[in-house]
Parts: C-alpha cells; structure tokens; sequence
C-alpha cells in the first residue's frame, strides 16, 4: 500500500492503533463509574503540560503525562473531599488548564497557538520517533493495568460499598484508574487530540452495549471498534486531507448509530424468545387465593 511507503504514517497508523485499543480500554471503566467526561477534563488540565512542555524545551508527551496524572490524582481528592464545593472547584481546575496551556505556550521562545493547535485536534504529520515511543511506553502501562486488575477495577466501578466489604483498597484503585485516564490523555492527545480524546474513551463503549450483554463482551466489542474507527479515521485523513482527530469521531458517532439501528430488532428477538421461554401464567379463576391466617403469618 502507498500509505505505508511513508514513515510518518508508518508511526501515525501505530499510534492510531494504541489508542484505539487503550482508550475505550479504560473509558469502559469511566462509563460504569459515569465519569464519561473525565477524560475531557483531563484533557483540559494536560494542555498546562503541553505548554510547559514548549516552554521548558521538554517533550511535551512527557510533560503532560506528568501534569495530567497530578491533575487527575486532584481530581479524584476533589471528588472524596469537595462535598458542596467540589464542582466549582474541578471547573477552576480544568478552565484554569486551559488557560495554563496557552499562556504557557505563548512565552515559550517562538510558542504560538499555531503549535497547540496539533495537540487539541491531533496531527498525523507531526507524530515524532520519540512521540511513538512514548505512546508505546504509556500505552503498555495502560492495557496491564486494564487487564491485569480488570476484576478489581470492575467490582469497584460497579459498587463501591460492596468492593469495600470485600477488602479491595478501593481509594487506591480509584486513583489508578484516575491516573490510567491521564496516561491514557496524552497517549491519544496526537492522534485525536485533547478535545476530542473523551468521544474516544466513551463513544466505542456506549455503541458496544448495544449488542453485548457481558463485560468481557463489551470490553472486547469496543476495543476492536476502536482500534477500527482509528485506523479508519487515519488512512481517510491521509487520502481526503481532512482532520484526524475529527474524522475518527465522526466515525465513532456513525459506528454507534449503525450499531443502535441494528440492535433494535436483536432486542425485540430476544424478548419475544424470552417471553416464549417463560411458562405461562395460570388464568385467574384457578389461582388458589391465600387464607387469612396465612396473611397473618406475613403481617398483612
């Protein structure tokens, strides 16, 4: 193929498959706890690290790795601590990122918002040898710690009470799975980009529930439809020059909505099967109605 005698989208297609498996590798987390937009937030809060990162002459993967997982670990300590205040305070954190990121890249020698412009869309062009081997180091910490504790960070996303009760140290996984969201940020930051990365982490696993019913199912359906959607959104860049970033959203948002057309019908079959299945109700008149002493004997 034409696209693979280049090499800059030799490591564009690489990073596009990591992301496509990491990001709704722990998005499927963040949708059962119903933090879908965490990874939006971080986002926000990683464009402080893009900046310092430019300023700093340091690479910016690495400086917004750091500066996002600090962020997220004040996210999480917000969320036990706030109470009442906790939601003024995570809107100064992710508006004061942002604001962070631009300020930061402007002072930076010869920064402008021209340079953070392919880190909130995402650029294929611009995916370094040292961007790819970031994303590959990142990338493997986020599917051991996906995969490795799925039963762990499973029980605790379900119920925290009962993931207590069962002596899992659930503050400590819930800042792991904070923490794997921020990796997982600057891990899809220059495919898709900061602004968009959150579509990625959720989007796959909202459109595997429409078929799966299971969650090794939906982990498995999602990650290979973003792994999908990703390549997909790569190559129709390369050959319609259109935005990455945006294209593999699009793409992900159409995945969901076949998926929703297509499961409609499947769930009407299974409730007409389930329905088939079930023994039939005996008709009124033969229901033996219940004596007033065995009322009694249930506090009636």
């Amino acid at each position: 193929m034409e696209i693979l005698n280049y090499a800059f989208m030799q490591r564009a297609l690489l990073a596009a498959v990591l992301v496509g498996i990491t990001a709704p590798a722990i998005g499927i987390y963040l949708v059962q706890r119903r933090q879908a937009l965490m990874g939006d937030g971080i986002g926000h809060v990683a464009m402080t690290g893009v900046g310092l990162g430019f300023l700093l002459s340091w690479s910016p993967v690495w400086m917004a790795t750091l500066v996002s997982v600090l962020g997220a670990v004040l996210m999480e300590l917000i969320r036990w601590y706030g109470k009442t205040r906790g939601d003024i305070a995570l809107a100064m954190l992710f508006y004061g990122g942002m604001a962070g990121g631009v300020m930061f890249i402007n002072l930076a020698p010869g920064g402008s918002n021209a340079n953070l412009t392919s880190y909130l869309f995402g650029s294929l062009s611009t995916v370094s040898e040292s961007d790819v081997t970031a994303i590959c180091l990142l990338a493997a910490f986020v599917v051991l710690v996906t995969v490795g504790l799925r039963r762990q960070l499973f029980a605790v996303s379900q119920d925290e009470e009962f993931a207590r009760v069962t002596g899992l140290p659930v503050r400590a996984l819930n800042l792991l799975t904070a923490v794997t969201a921020a990796v997982t940020v600057t891990v899809a930051m220059r495919v898709v980009g900061l602004l968009l990365v959150s579509a990625l982490m959720v989007v796959p696993v909202a459109a595997a529930q429409q078929l799966t019913r299971s969650f090794a199912a939906t982990f498995a359906v999602s990650v290979a439809l973003g792994v999908c959607v990703t390549i997909g959104g790569t190559v129709t860049s390369y050959y319609q020059d259109v935005p990455p970033g945006a294209t593999i959203v699009l793409l992900t948002i159409g995945a969901f909505i076949l998926l929703s057309v297509l499961a409609a019908p499947l769930a009407r079959r299974r409730a007409r099967a389930l329905a088939a299945a079930q023994p039939a109700a005996d008709p009124a008149e033969c229901k033996i109605p219940a004596t007033r002493g065995a009322a009694d004997e249930v506090g009636v």
